[in-house]
């Protein structure tokens, strides 16, 4: 609350300095959280662009082998990544059930897995698909947590800035408009910087949550592709 005698404001940057301990507390949080945000939404970005890259360079490894044995031993030579921890789970755990396989000598054979086998092997590339999408997902829902508690938290701030605004007025016995507008407007900071806090949280949320989706998808699709293709060279 502005004190009797002091300069009226002429900027919202005035509001700030002159405001209440309260107004001030709050746009702190405020001010925190919209450091947290944008510290996510940079990290974030970043992860699934370096996980982009990972992924072409991934298949671009596969299109240049002809058989499954092949792409395993280059892409043993690849820097850890979703795709080639999904590719080596699936043919690490074909080939405890079948010793030997992955071996450049190995002998064919007609053998193939058991319907229990395969559905085991089929749900080990789903609980690393799911691994995988959990590991990206993290810090994510801080966004939304972000994005939802702004607004409310530059409310609380508002209703004390009005509630302190009051106070003065009836303390001092005076309702005109010169002695209400600064109060309320002084109150008022607190809702736009929680409101400009929240938006790009939320829009960041959503582009983020999307971006999970089609990765998730993709590693799926990977997952489905890799048993088909065990089974056309008859590894299962």
């Amino acid at each position: 609350m502005l004190q009797a005698g002091a300069a009226l404001p002429s900027s919202s940057w005035d509001l700030v300095l002159h405001s209440s301990v309260e107004t001030k507390v709050v746009l702190g949080i405020t001010l925190l959280f919209s450091l947290i945000s944008w510290f996510l939404i940079g990290l974030k970005l970043w992860q699934f662009r370096r996980v982009r890259g990972q992924a072409n360079r991934f298949f671009g490894v596969l299109e240049r082998t002809t058989r499954l044995k092949d792409a395993y031993h280059a892409v043993m030579k690849l820097p850890p990544s979703p795709y080639s921890r999904l590719f080596r789970e699936g043919l690490s755990f074909l080939s405890d059930l079948r010793p030997g396989m992955l071996r450049d000598d190995a002998p064919a054979t007609s053998a193939t897995l058991t319907p229990t086998q395969l559905e085991a092997l089929k749900m080990v590339l789903g609980k690393e698909v799911a691994a995988e999408r959990d590991l990206m997902a993290r810090f994510i829902s801080w966004l939304a947590t972000i994005g939802s508690v702004s607004p409310l938290l530059g409310l609380l701030g508002t209703v004390l800035g009005v509630m302190d605004a009051f106070i003065g007025i009836a303390a001092k016995g005076s309702g005109n408009i010169g002695a209400v507008a600064p109060g309320v407007a002084e109150a008022l900071v607190t809702t736009v910087a929680g409101l400009a806090t929240a938006i790009p949280a939320i829009m960041a949320y959503n582009l983020l949550a999307n971006r999970l989706g089609v990765f998730a998808g993709e590693l799926e699709g990977f997952a489905n592709e890799m048993v088909g293709t065990m089974a056309r060279e008859g590894m299962i």
